[in-house]
């Protein structure tokens, strides 16, 4: 039995509905049941107008954008109400984008991640509050305390210290996933569960426990647990089920102010974190299930004891930075913030660099979600064309340009990496040592050994298993150059190669851009 004490408001009205039930000898209502009432009420036919107006929207974004191609859903009161593509999957070949167009979904990965850590949480299988070694004995970070202590919830939502986008820079040289966790205890950590930086390699550590626990590759998890009973059949965190799909979108990176289609982007090594690949039509059955509470009809897939958590304040991803303004926050593999309407908002974006953007965004109090899927790198018109919906749903007009406002916000994704970037060489340069002096195997505990190699009249700069090399560009005496291009150095960037001598002989060289946790020196 449940007691609410109707026109008293939030807390008093809690407490007493506490003490009524306390007095009559009956069980009160769990707290986190009891419904808000001090919510902004939605615009009256505001879902209606933003219906009616995305069509318009998505057309008038894509154009100021540039965006090729796009694919959009909504989900309102457990039903697909809006489903469409919009432009090509590849610039100028006339594919048109259609609801079933398959593309890569980038950081959209993380809350779908989460979503399946709360099935397995839900079959008993794993807790949220599970330490992480329990499942992965050899794991361990750079404090003792903090790997016999984290949590697969702390990992899922970057809060164990581990510093921004850490690992990135091993993918970007070519580990795979196993090499990449195996060094993460290499990295210095920030502080235990009071800080918060995002990292893809977080999230894989955890959800690789759920994996283990589950006796599964991270892979096949996701395939029986989730994709299959949701009847996600386009929907894969393997890159080459991505590059089998007939209907596919190409990505396009932003160069020289164009969006091109020039690159590839293989996900597999932080795939719980980014290696997701779908459509809309799928995203709408994962929607629904999120906004249903985890029931997917009437079978319950998700517990809400398993399912709130990830969709409630875990950290602080964005602080208030003054008296009047709202925080922002991380759950586990969901963003939460509150609108200014006092209605909760859970919504998460994913980013490739190399050519893709998406958004999605759930209004849970208004049983209301939107999907944004783009075949262009972050410029801000995922976000926009989700925000201008949910903005007319709320309050039945469009408040601001959404385009104008999240442009400039999106594009420090395209900030040159390396201390070089807008310089030039020195006027009078010192020259270089002879070039063979430089040549050799260099070792780095965290990126691996190095090789500086003579090539073709001057030096090259190969480091990892794969075909990473930069070519080097003398600069000024034993400082070279080079021009990196990946998903984590942009069109521009340039770092120095500085090489250290010492009686006469090369000992040691550091490269700037991947200096960032100071692991970027390697030895003779």
């Amino acid at each position: 039995m449940a007691l609410i004490a109707a026109g008293i408001p939030g807390s008093a009205r809690a407490q007493t509905a506490a003490d009524s039930a306390a007095a009559l000898d009956v069980v009160p209502l769990d707290l986190g049941e009891i419904p808000p009432d001090d919510v902004v009420p939605m615009a009256a036919h505001g879902v209606e107008k933003a219906l009616e107006a995305l069509p318009g929207a998505i057309t008038d974004i894509l154009k100021r954008s540039g965006v090729p191609g796009a694919a959009v859903a909504v989900v309102y009161e457990g039903k697909t109400v809006f489903a469409q593509g919009f432009g090509e999957r590849e610039k100028d070949k006339g594919v048109p984008v259609d609801t079933d167009t398959v593309f890569q979904i980038a950081s959209l990965s993380k809350p779908i991640a989460a979503t399946i850590a709360a099935i397995q949480v839900t079959a008993g299988v794993v807790k949220w509050d599970d330490k992480v070694v329990k499942y992965l004995p050899d794991f361990t970070l750079a404090s003792p305390y903090v790997t016999q202590n984290a949590t697969i919830g702390d990992f899922y939502a970057h809060r164990t210290g581990l510093p921004l986008a850490a690992g990135d820079d091993l993918e970007d040289i070519g580990l795979d996933r196993g090499g990449i966790l195996t060094r993460l205890h290499l990295l210095p950590l920030d502080a235990f569960r009071t800080s918060y930086h995002y990292a893809n390699f977080g999230i894989t550590v955890g959800a690789v426990a759920v994996a283990k626990a589950s006796g599964e590759t991270w892979e096949n998890l996701a395939q029986r647990a989730l994709f299959k009973p949701l009847g996600m059949a386009s929907t894969s965190y393997r890159y080459a089920d991505f590059l089998e799909r007939r209907n596919r979108a190409t990505l396009h990176a932003l160069v020289g102010g164009r969006f091109q289609p020039l690159y590839t982007r293989n996900a597999d090594a932080q795939a719980p974190a980014g290696g997701v690949s779908s459509s809309v039509n799928d995203m709408t059955a994962w929607m629904k299930l999120v906004l249903a509470s985890g029931r997917d009809g009437k079978e319950e897939m998700i517990s809400r004891a398993a399912l709130v958590p990830a969709l409630r304040p875990q950290a602080f991803s964005g602080p208030a930075a003054t008296l009047d303004a709202r925080s922002s926050f991380y759950g586990y593999g969901f963003g939460v913030g509150v609108n200014a309407n006092g209605r909760t908002a859970v919504s998460h974006s994913g980013a490739f660099a190399l050519g893709a953007a998406t958004n999605v965004q759930f209004l849970p109090s208004a049983n209301l979600a939107i999907v944004v899927l783009t075949n262009a790198g972050p410029v801000g018109a995922a976000e926009a064309i989700a925000s201008q919906f949910m903005d007319i749903a709320q309050f039945g007009v469009l408040h601001r340009d959404w385009y104008a406002l999240m442009h400039p916000v999106l594009m420090h994704y395209y900030d040159p990496a390396g201390d070089l970037v807008g310089k030039s060489p020195p006027a009078n340069a010192q020259p270089a040592r002879p070039l063979a002096d430089y040549v050799g195997t260099y070792k780095n505990d965290y990126f691996g050994p190095a090789e500086i190699r003579a090539e073709g009249g001057g030096l090259v700069f190969h480091v990892g298993p794969g075909h990473f090399t930069l070519p080097m560009t003398h600069w000024d005496g034993d400082t070279f150059s080079v021009a990196p291009r990946d998903e984590n150095a942009t069109e521009g960037s340039l770092s120095s190669l500085g090489f250290v001598v010492k009686d006469g002989k090369v000992v040691s060289f550091t490269v700037d851009y991947l200096d960032a946790n100071g692991m970027a020196t390697w030895s003779r």
